[in-house]
């Protein structure tokens, strides 16, 4: 591990790099970037000491959107078993390049969109995804990951932090909602830290919260997940209004209601994820 992580320490500081790059930040691309090494190093430490790891040696890691390539460089002094970026910024994928020469045979990089790439089916288990997300995909992007949770060994992953807030959310608070149910049925959740904006360049009008995410033992089948997602969607989308109500065209609510122990005046953020699980397997 020392040696690489010695080599990839001989590189410019991520500001030269930057620099260097002609690297302004496109807003189109949703584009905030993290040019303290301290910080970038800090959330792989934290990610791998709450997984019980020293290293990802054992690992293949998948990266989207590295930009100068503060968390890339963190991911490759960690040594993982194989590692693969994928950017869409031409520019980006140059500064990748330079990081890749120290260890070509363990780094690929796709020039593509993320959106497009299923890591599910890419190298071998276990798998971990580590990124400062886009804030115009992260969403889209994380849910498609919850989806095939069970491909992945974790995910460590930089959201605005109202997206986290929303992530994390407990019942019969107003964040609580579909992304929260989803959420808290597919993962073990830890928040690692919180980032000003002036972490960043350029330094965006929120906050940002790094997560970890860890599939449960028991995750949700496809067909479970069509069903909550179907079932959440009627209900937030008139989050005020009782299950009875917003539910009112399932026909067998009353039914299902009694066996999630779920009364019909509830409303939708006072159920809880377990609970909305139990009705929409009997719905």
């Amino acid at each position: 591990m020392a040696q690489l992580a010695e080599k990839i320490d001989t590189l410019p500081s991520l500001r030269m790099t930057v620099e260097a790059h002609g690297l302004m930040a496109k807003k189109s691309l949703g584009q905030n970037f993290l040019l303290d090494r301290n910080i970038t190093d800090k959330i792989i430490r934290l990610s791998l000491e709450k997984q019980g790891l020293r290293d990802y040696s054992q690992a293949d890691v998948f990266e989207v959107g590295p930009g100068p390539g503060g968390l890339t460089r963190a991911v490759m002094s960690a040594e993982p078993r194989h590692f693969t970026v994928v950017e869409m910024d031409e520019r980006c994928v140059q500064i990748m390049e330079d990081i890749r020469r120290f260890a070509p045979e363990k780094m690929d990089i796709i020039n593509g969109d993320a959106m497009e790439t299923d890591f599910s089916v890419m190298g071998e288990a276990p798998r971990h995804v580590v990124s400062n997300l886009p804030y115009n995909i992260s969403v889209p992007l994380f849910v498609g990951w919850l989806q095939k949770i069970n491909h992945f060994c974790s995910l460590t992953l930089m959201f605005q932090k109202e997206v986290a807030e929303r992530i994390m959310a407990p019942i019969k608070t107003k964040d609580y909602g579909r992304i929260s149910i989803l959420s808290q049925l597919q993962c073990r959740i830890d928040k690692l830290m919180d980032l000003s904006p002036e972490c960043f360049v350029p330094a965006p009008k929120i906050w940002s919260s790094v997560l970890l995410f860890r599939p449960l033992e028991k995750t949700l089948t496809a067909e479970q997940i069509r069903k909550i997602e179907k079932i959440t969607q009627a209900c937030f989308a008139q989050r005020r209004k009782m299950i009875r109500q917003s539910l009112k065209g399932f026909v067998n609510l009353e039914s299902a209601a009694q066996k999630a122990g779920v009364l019909l005046t509830m409303r939708p953020e006072e159920i809880t994820p377990q609970q909305f699980l139990i009705l929409s397997e009997n719905l």
